[in-house]
């Protein structure tokens, strides 16, 4: 049985005089807060605070970073126990989930789901031995019975895990019942919720005549036009400001942004309401009402992200089965600069207007986003996420995008993780790869050591407080929230 450990110069280069400076600048960061500005977890977790039930419940099935690896080796999605759409059974002995998954814990070897569940296992949970066939089912037991223990509940591990503040992604529709409870819980961990609009812009979806009725439950009447579609839109952010919402985000196949007369918009509206809008007629819709979610932040103060260039649900067999996310969403070339430019050239210079984009599309990081963000007041670059969050990702971003743009028009890190237990490793990565990014830079004499520190920190901490507008937003004494009015 071969021990499981995690070696403190990971991810440092093995040039000792980077390695030196990489360590100094890394025991500067890895005490600071987590600061967790966008993700998706669910924030029932934390609103009932209930014991997680087992270990595949919590690390497996909900992962797609997970089981899509698995998927893709020809493993079913029923084996590993992730729920039908339809009901129709699938695995549900947790013990032959966990042994499936230990028996092919190989194919994740130098992967970033590797690395994060590595740190899992030995930070988290404590466990001392290397994953494997062999010693799965102890591992297994040894981890459910920590989960069991009060040290191991939601609440007690968010504080363990010294997070300040955490962000969820909730629909437009969402009543936020469990943000409402965890306010009126009294306890002091900071979960705010992310106005994410998408199912009521995609006109052409199937079940979109069912997001816009609950559009008009939630603004307290029906959405009969796209006059009263704009003010359920703008009824819905201000709800979410006052739960201490900071951001908006939206997810679109391109980034493409074009005003459009209010009667055309009308009219698409309407069609849309007889089931009739098409595939080009919802790019038009959305491109329409990216401006708007624009328009919107520059009065209310939301900080606006876009995360365009994926194909979503690319396997149909699998979302029709399964649903979505399922580890099936593909990237495709995406160009920003001509798409973005009626929305910048409209908002870009506004100082009350802060827009994140994010791309898994690495070739624009130096062609298109690296120059955009180095000229727009309003745009920051978001970290690599999804498929480019890890230590090469993160390094090719930081080597691509600094010289044009610098990291002060970056917004730090976000872990953009559904997986609770893997945030810290998350951070801990990032925090690691920029440090050895650093160094290399002092090593070189392109900057000093002193300098270095702050920029550590500023990747680590201060550019996602500042970006996100997280220093305004709280609550205060009384439990009631205060929403930053000034902008960057």
């Amino acid at each position: 049985m071969q021990a499981l450990t995690l070696h403190e110069d990971r991810f440092f280069d093995p040039d000792p005089t980077v390695r030196g400076i990489a360590r100094t600048l890394y025991e500067g960061t890895r005490g600071l807060p987590l600061v967790c500005p966008h993700g998706h977890v669910d924030p029932s977790l934390l609103a009932e605070d209930r014991p997680f039930p087992e270990p595949t419940a919590l690390l497996i099935v909900p992962d797609h970073y997970i089981f899509r690896m698995l998927f893709s080796q020809g493993i079913p999605l029923e084996a590993l126990g992730v729920p039908s759409r339809d009901g129709t059974p699938v695995e549900g002995d947790p013990k032959k989930i966990w042994q499936l998954f230990a028996d092919h814990w190989h194919l994740f070897r130098g992967t970033p789901t590797g690395v994060w569940m590595s740190h899992e296992l030995y930070e988290v949970f404590g466990v001392r031995q290397r994953l494997g066939g062999d010693t799965a089912q102890a591992i297994y037991d040894e981890i459910r019975e920590k989960l069991a223990s009060p040290e191991f509940r939601p609440r007690a591990l968010f504080e363990r895990f010294n997070i300040e503040v955490l962000a969820t992604t909730d629909a437009a529709t969402d009543t936020l019942d469990h943000h409402r409870a965890i306010r009126e819980s009294g306890w002091k961990g900071k979960v705010i919720p992310t106005f994410r609009p998408d199912a009521v812009l995609r006109i052409a979806a199937p079940g979109w005549r069912g997001e816009i009725d609950a559009l008009g439950r939630a603004s307290g009447g029906e959405v009969a036009d796209y006059a009263g579609f704009v003010r359920a839109l703008e009824e819905r952010r201000a709800f979410f400001r006052s739960m201490g919402a900071t951001a908006t985000d939206h997810a679109v196949l391109e980034p493409w942004t074009a005003p459009q007369p209010a009667d055309a918009m009308e009219a698409l509206f309407q069609k849309a309401r007889r089931g009739e809008a098409t595939s080009a007629d919802q790019r038009t819709f959305e491109a329409h009402m990216l401006m708007e979610m624009a328009r919107m932040s520059t009065e209310d103060g939301m900080v606006m992200q876009l995360h365009p260039g994926s194909l979503r649900d690319h396997n149909q067999r699998v979302f029709e089965r399964f649903g979505l996310d399922k580890g099936a969403d593909i990237p495709v070339a995406t160009e920003y600069t001509r798409n973005l430019r009626e929305l910048l050239n409209a908002y870009g210079s506004d100082p009350r207007l802060t827009l994140i984009l994010f791309t898994l599309d690495e070739s624009t990081y130096a062609r298109e986003l690296a120059p955009l963000a180095g000229h727009y007041p309003a745009l920051r670059l978001g970290p690599p996420w999804w498929f480019h969050d890890s230590i090469e990702g993160m390094k090719r971003f930081r080597e691509r995008t600094t010289e044009t743009a610098g990291i002060y028009n970056t917004a730090g890190f976000n872990d953009d993780t559904r997986a609770f237990c893997s945030i810290p490793a998350r951070h801990d990565l990032s925090r690691r790869v920029d440090a050895n990014w650093l160094a290399g830079l002092v090593a070189r004499h392109v900057v000093e050591l002193d300098e270095a520190r702050e920029m550590a920190r500023a990747l680590a901490y201060d550019l996602v407080r500042k970006t996100y507008r997280l220093d305004g937003a709280g609550r205060d004494e009384d439990g009631a929230t205060k929403v930053a009015q000034a902008a960057d």
